[in-house]
This record gives structure tokens, C-alpha cells and sequence, in this order.
């Protein structure tokens, strides 16, 4: 019998309430258990969705939301022409749909063509002083220094006239080749010559570092003061000549968006993959100076 309420009530006959009891007990735990399963599967499928949302589309560009297309076109320093080309490819094939086209020359005379009016999306100029040419209402913020360059003495294969310093330079007799003044490659020179107290009468004043290598590689000059990265891109056409003097000259290379850039986004992930250590690198191998 039971005791209920001050009263005696029969038990249920035939049924066990150990039994009773355990299958109650047995009945919440797989209910609860079900529960956790239905929750579980719901949570893995929210992470599904949430991870599936957050991976980025194949065909999206990389760096950026928004793929880019269309032509890059870009002035550079005519010392960067090596470099800047193999950094194209790069950037082609990073963002199929793109192209990078380049003007390179004297910094000074790419200057006075943005200024005129040319249709150009970054300017990359080998010194400060000519990106000052077209930073007054042509530049989109300011622009930053991306690498530095030395000079070097580019002389005939093998030395043959035994140059060994800037001073032997000034032997009479001796065929040299300078950038003109007005160039960065040239305003360095002579401040190097400045700094040693040493006048030098060129043979030529070249319009750029390229035209002034190219005398001495087709033998039209016995020497030409030049970047350390040309000499390093002509190979065995010149050997090289270091001197103390290109210390007190080292170019800082600047670069910046134009403001009427045709191909705004595409020329900012331009400038952003020169400046990455994956440019950096093309850039150091060439044999320029980190910023």
C-alpha cells in the first residue's frame, strides 16, 4: 500500500516502480540528447554558411573587393625600366584583364609631359626634386620614397683605360659621358664631382641614364657615369667602377598616384605591389637601396 494524501491507496497491480522510474529517467536522457543533436548539427550548419560567405571568390582580384581591369599606364625613370617591366608581368598576371603600359625616360621630361596634359596614371620619378614638378596639383597625396640608387662608373669590358676613381675620369684623352643637369642621374654626378672639387667636360650630355650607358656599350665612350642598377643590367657590355664620392649622391626614387589617373584603382594596386616585400625584392635584386 501507499500512503497519499493521509490516505491508503493500492498500488498498480503488475507494475514495478523501480521500473517506472528507471524508464522515465531513460526517456528524459534521450530526449535531452536529441536535443543537443539538433542543436549541434544546427551550429555546424551556421559555420558552413558563415565560413562559406567568408572565403574570398576565386575570381575575385587579389587585395581587392573589386576586380580590376583595363590599362595602367605608367612614367618611370628610365633606370627603372628592368624592374618596373618585370613588375608589369607580375601584375598581369595577378589581374588577368589588365595591362600595364610604360613610358620610360628622363625624369624631367616624363615631368613636363604630365604637366602637359599626358594621360598617366603614376609617375615614378628618380628623384624628389622632379616628382616636385608634378606634385603641385597633378598628385593624389603625397608621394613616397619606394627605393634609393648610387652611382657608378660604367667603363669598356675589361677596364682598359685602369679607372679607378672618379678623379681618373678627368685624364685627358678620355671619352666620358655624363646625364645632363637637368636629369636626376645627372644632377647627382655632379654633385658628386662638386663634392670632390673636381671639373669634368663630358663628351656628351645624355637626356637619361639609359642613352648615357648605351654610348660606352657601343664604344662610343670610354666611360659614363651611371646608376649601379644599369651597370648591373648591361651584364658583361660594361664593367663597373665603384667610387667613395656617390656616398654624399644617393637618389631617392618617389612615387605617386596621378590625380587624373584614367585607371585610378588598378594604378593603386600597381603602386601597392611595388611597394610590397614581393617588389621590394625584384627591386634589391636589380641593385637598388631600400627607402
Amino acid at each position: 500500500m501507499e500512503e497519499s494524501d493521509g490516505l491508503f491507496r493500492k498500488k498498480p497491480e503488475g507494475v514495478d516502480p523501480v521500473m517506472t522510474r528507471s524508464a522515465r529517467r531513460t526517456r528524459r536522457t534521450l530526449q535531452v540528447a536529441g536535443a543537443g543533436a539538433a542543436a549541434l548539427l544546427a551550429l555546424s550548419a551556421c559555420s558552413s554558411s558563415d565560413n562559406s560567405s567568408a572565403k574570398p571568390d576565386s575570381s575575385a582580384s587579389t587585395g581587392s573587393s573589386k576586380k580590376l581591369s583595363g590599362t595602367v599606364t605608367v612614367f618611370a625613370a628610365a633606370s627603372l625600366k628592368e624592374s618596373f617591366t618585370t613588375l608589369g608581368r607580375e601584375f598581369e598576371k595577378a589581374h588577368p584583364g589588365t595591362k600595364v603600359t610604360f613610358n620610360f625616360g628622363g625624369s624631367d621630361t616624363l615631368a613636363a609631359s604630365i604637366t602637359g596634359g599626358a594621360p598617366a596614371d603614376v609617375f615614378a620619378a628618380a628623384s624628389p626634386k622632379t616628382m616636385a614638378i608634378v606634385t603641385d596639383g597633378n598628385a593624389v597625396g603625397t608621394p613616397t620614397t619606394f627605393v634609393r640608387n648610387q652611382l657608378e662608373i660604367a667603363t669598356l669590358p675589361g677596364n682598359p683605360d685602369k679607372i679607378s676613381s672618379l678623379k681618373d675620369l678627368t685624364k685627358s684623352g678620355l671619352k666620358v659621358v655624363l646625364c645632363d643637369k637637368t636629369v636626376p642621374c645627372g644632377a647627382a654626378a655632379q654633385k658628386a664631382l662638386d663634392a670632390s672639387k673636381l671639373k669634368l667636360t663630358p663628351v656628351s650630355y645624355e637626356q637619361d641614364v639609359k642613352s648615357a650607358l648605351t654610348k660606352v656599350e657601343l664604344k662610343e665612350a670610354d666611360a659614363a657615369v651611371v646608376y649601379k642598377t644599369d651597370v648591373k643590367s648591361a651584364g658583361d657590355k660594361v664593367e663597373g667602377v665603384e667610387f667613395p664620392e656617390s656616398a654624399e649622391a644617393v637618389n631617392d626614387y618617389p612615387i605617386t598616384l596621378l590625380k587624373d589617373a584614367p585607371n585610378a584603382e588598378a594604378a593603386k594596386a600597381f603602386i601597392a605591389l611595388v611597394q610590397s616585400p614581393e617588389g621590394q625584392k625584384v627591386l634589391t635584386a636589380a641593385g637598388f637601396l631600400k627607402p
